[in-house]
């Protein structure tokens, strides 16, 4: 498909009320009725300054912080004031959070805010601004153990997950709420919610997301998780290597109410005993594993993700992408170059026109079609996209390269055809080095790193989807790190995902979507690509503890002088090395920023015989041979270009927020 350039996004247009009126009946049905077939987009036909602003706290049925009684979630509701005087129920978009009070949400950090009375004045985003007035209601939940919410806050367990499922239970009418938090006066949601529930967030609020559909919950209709955790265990630990240098009990610390830190030392305690450093995976994990769970999911999911985020790692998505498909969930898929960025910051209209449809879809039953839209958009470069009916494509088959040695130590080559026998490579683990240092010296013998490169190619060659490194290594001490990294080696330009935004530039001007009012604007800064030219771009990455050879679950003590197998697990991705470049495998230790060093600083000697990488390759081997034969014509280069982007040391170690 041809890239096309888009030009720099603004606002749709918004119907006029007069049209939008006479729509009135179809688009919002009596209670019990279906959306009318034939009704396309809601519109906004409602006053979102005259709507509904309540605060509900429902029961989770959890004692988590031990006081005796069941813990209440504080939900903050703003709901179209007319469709409830008219009779009309609405469905409902839900945003989970710990970070509504602690850390704020999206690119400009927007907290909660509130009046005298403690009723709701201000929520984080647009979501509210712009489905209120289109005939939704929102409902922001602080997470049990955060902000307004009784509880602890227990990351990405039982307490989470159950945190926004009471909200889902009670908005059909299974769970009780109530007008305050202590009190009991009851609050009831089936007069004015039809149960259908939508779940979006970012990062962390993505994750309960996740977690909530993995339920099974009746009344979850759609998810669309941006940046999100499937896997705990994935966030902290690739195969036993650590990959922050802190624990689940430390993030639970941050957000956390003052209240919530004083009563829940017995949370921190087991978050803190149950996820060690080691890597081994325990109980903890388990609970936190959404991917085992997908077969339960019945609600369609919209995934989006940036292909270099280093937060939440590509990883995530793929994983619980390759679940869903399965077991036949509906799915959709965004890919974007950026780093840990929500679409609103890098496609805004286009993010809006397709989260509006897809809402309108599944949570109004409106005939728009959306669900019969190519499945995948991947950004090929800053703004340009291209679309896929099915992702990965129907023609990807798993290809097996292999790696061989070359004219120097360090510099082999990459084909289908085995290496020789007895054929080997060697590397010195350096703790300060990482994969931009291997991959601007792939082609110099250096003692860090084994690079193993095809010719450049005749035509482009295109990835999509989850890699594997199978390697067999002999290593001089008691423990190691591997690091895979596969790299594309020629020119480009593309989003600066090391530098500070991750791929974007925040602007001063502002476009507004939705309606505002005195306490809650839906104006929202613009942003922009920010790009960098650079000699070549690392597409996927994984990392291994050497030490789980044996058991992927669980680390051990190397013998010296002994071969060891193991298997690394790349993030997914889809990126076209064009032609005239090279596609690049590197083999290292420790990845500087990304993974900590081992106790010890290993050589490493690899069996290029019992050493392979198995790629999803569209069009598989028959491709792969086509793009490393016949005559190459190397990709022009660009004057001086760079080694490679900004270090992507990740900008913080928590999963939400812009750099959150």
């Amino acid at each position: 498909m041809p890239i096309r350039a888009r030009r720099t996004p603004t606002p749709s247009r918004v119907l006029a009320i007069a049209a939008a009126a006479a729509l009135m009946p179809a688009l919002f049905p009596s209670p019990g009725a279906q959306a009318a077939p034939t009704a396309r987009e809601s519109t906004p036909v409602y006053s979102y300054a005259d709507a509904v602003r309540e605060s509900v706290w429902v029961d989770t049925g959890l004692d988590g912080d031990r006081d005796g009684r069941t813990d209440r979630v504080a939900v903050d509701i703003v709901r179209p004031r007319e469709a409830a005087q008219r009779g009309r129920k609405v469905p409902v978009i839900m945003d989970a959070s710990p970070y509504y009070s602690c850390c704020g949400r999206g690119n400009e950090s927007q907290k909660k805010t509130y009046d005298a009375n403690g009723d709701p004045v201000g929520f984080p985003l647009y979501y509210d601004n712009y489905f209120v007035p289109r005939g939704y209601a929102y409902a922001a939940v602080d997470l049990a153990g955060t902000n307004r919410s009784d509880g602890c806050d227990d990351v990405g367990g039982r307490s989470d997950v159950q945190s926004a499922k009471a909200v889902v239970d009670w908005l059909n009418g299974r769970a009780r709420g109530y007008t305050t938090r202590t009190g009991t006066e009851r609050a009831r949601a089936t007069g004015w919610s039809t149960g259908d529930t939508g779940m979006i967030g970012k990062s962390w609020d993505g994750t309960v997301a996740n977690g909530v559909a993995a339920t099974g919950v009746e009344g979850l209709k759609t998810v669309v998780p941006i940046g999100a955790i499937s896997s705990w265990y994935d966030y902290y630990f690739a195969r036993g290597a650590p990959l922050y240098d802190s624990g689940p009990d430390r993030l639970a610390d941050l957000v956390n109410s003052p209240d919530a830190r004083a009563r829940c030392g017995h949370v921190q305690r087991r978050l803190a005993d149950g996820a060690p450093r080691t890597g081994d995976w325990t109980p903890l994990w388990e609970e936190r594993n959404h991917v085992k769970d997908a077969h339960k999911v019945k609600a369609s999911v919209f995934v989006v993700h940036g292909q270099q985020d280093l937060n939440v790692r590509a990883k995530h998505f793929g994983q619980w992408w390759d679940a869903l498909a399965r077991h036949g969930v509906e799915r959709r898929i965004w890919l974007s170059q950026t780093g840990h960025v929500d679409p609103f910051d890098f496609r805004r209209a286009e993010w809006v026109r397709t989260l509006h449809r897809w809402f309108d879809h599944y949570l109004l039953g409106h005939d728009n079609g959306v669900d019969r839209e190519p499945m995948a958009a991947v950004e090929r470069a800053p703004d340009r996209w291209t679309t896929d009916r099915a992702w990965p494509p129907r023609a990807t088959a798993t290809t097996t390269l292999r790696p061989g040695t070359g004219t120097a130590p360090g510099v082999g080559t990459l084909g289908v055809a085995p290496a020789r026998p007895g054929a080997t490579e060697t590397f010195t683990d350096d703790p300060g080095l990482g994969e931009l240092d291997w991959a601007a010296e792939v082609d110099t013998s250096t003692p860090a790193k084994a690079g193993f490169v095809t010719r450049p190619l005749s035509r482009d060659l295109r990835l999509a989807g989850s890699s594997t490194v199978t390697v067999t290594a002999t290593p001089t001490t008691t423990s190691a790190h591997l690091t895979a990294v596969l790299v594309d080696l020629g020119p480009d330009t593309i989003r600066d995902y090391g530098a500070p935004g991750e791929g974007i530039t925040t602007l001063t001007e502002r476009t507004c979507w939705g309606a505002s009012t005195t306490g809650d604007s839906a104006c929202y800064k613009e942003t922009a690509a920010r790009t960098t030219d650079v000699a070549f771009t690392v597409l996927s990455r994984g990392w291994a503890d050497l030490g789980t050879w044996a058991d992927e679950r669980r680390g051990r003590s190397l013998t010296p002088g002994r071969a060891h197998t193991i298997r690394v697990d790349l993030a997914a991705t889809d990126h076209v090395v064009p032609a005239g470049h090279r596609l690049a495998l590197i083999i290292g230790g420790t990845d500087r920023y990304l993974i900590d060093p081992p106790a010890t600083r290993p050589t490493l000697t690899l069996d290029l015989t019992r050493t392979s990488a198995r790629l999803p390759l569209v069009g598989g081997t028959p491709a792969f041979l086509r793009a490393t034969s016949g005559t190459a014509h190397p990709a022009a280069p660009r004057s001086a270009p760079p080694a490679g982007v900004t270090a992507p040391r990740p900008a913080a170690t928590i999963p939400g927020g812009s750099t959150r």
